[in-house]
């Protein structure tokens, strides 16, 4: 957990930049709205039925998002490093449908999702920002969504070891699995399969 505070700072920068040019004055106006914020292990940050205005952008760590179905944890998404959640009720002021909690202890920034029409009109660059992570974000949950429903099991956790392989070892198998839709036991029946294939 020992990243200091250029480090967190040139992180959070790094991905920023990925969108649009910032200028060392907006640098330095988005680090200081900047909060960040040490959480262990376990930290439940939102919960079902809870309003909150913020959004997550992790820096060091692992969260997850997950609906309560039946009294039973049904695993919907994972964010690690430098990947931002923005829960819709933190845009539209409604509860919260679902759960998010630390798998990991994550160094996360927690600020809120509303718009400062103040600072946007002095800084019309950080709108331009906003805007673009936030359609990208909403672009690749979409084609996540849809990857997820025309794809088997055995495609989703192949795709998942493709593009994320560090989950594979980060995540307990019985959230990956809940996260796949199958049981814990398919799982790991389908990991010696797979296994099987390679060798």
């Amino acid at each position: 957990m020992q990243l200091t505070n250029d480090k967190m700072d040139q992180i959070l920068l790094n991905f920023l930049g990925k969108y649009v040019k910032l200028s060392e004055e907006e640098q330095n106006v988005i680090l200081d709205l900047a909060i960040f914020k040490s959480f262990r292990k376990g930290t439940i940050l939102l919960k079902e039925g809870q309003r909150s205005r913020d959004a997550y952008f992790v820096i060091k760590g692992c969260i997850r998002c997950y609906y309560m179905v039946d009294g039973e944890e049904k695993t919907t998404a994972f964010y690690t490093e430098s990947e931002t959640l923005d829960p819709p009720g933190a845009i539209n002021n409604t509860p919260s449908e679902y759960y998010v909690d630390c798998l990991e202890d994550s160094i996360l920034i927690a600020g809120s999702s509303e718009p400062d029409e103040e600072l946007f009109a002095k800084y019309p660059n950080l709108e331009k920002l906003c805007r673009l992570v936030a359609e990208d974000l909403h672009s690749k949950s979409q084609m996540a969504f849809d990857n997820f429903k025309i794809s088997t099991p055995e495609q989703r956790y192949l795709n998942l070891l493709e593009i994320r392989p560090d989950l594979a070892q980060r995540v307990p198998q019985y959230h990956l699995a809940s996260y796949l839709g199958i049981t814990p036991q398919s799982l790991s029946r389908m990991r010696k399969r797979l296994v099987r294939k390679v060798s």
